[in-house]
């Protein structure tokens, strides 16, 4: 959920200190809450692990990747074949 919202885990240290600060709200909690404000529900429609999100970017990086190399390929032939002419 936090990942969603645009939160860095490692930094939970300074938000995960209700013994502390005991008017603070339990870090899970307070995740929960943000989570139905900004999406209005109370859970992620589909949980995908950290490995899963990183598979996925870059499976689109290497698309990209292709995708690029095929643009440029197509237009050096282009350009072989308008300088030939």
């Amino acid at each position: 959920m936090a990942r969603e919202l645009g939160m860095n885990p490692k930094k939970f240290g300074k938000i995960a200190n209700e013994k502390q600060e005991p008017w603070k709200v339990p870090l899970s909690a307070f995740l929960e809450d943000i989570y139905l404000k900004h999406f209005g529900r109370d859970r992620p429609a589909d949980v995908k692990s950290i490995e899963e999100v990183f598979r996925a970017k870059e499976k689109k990086k290497e698309e990209r990747r292709k995708r690029k190399q095929r643009e440029r390929e197509s237009e050096q032939s282009a350009q072989k074949a308008n300088s030939t002419v």
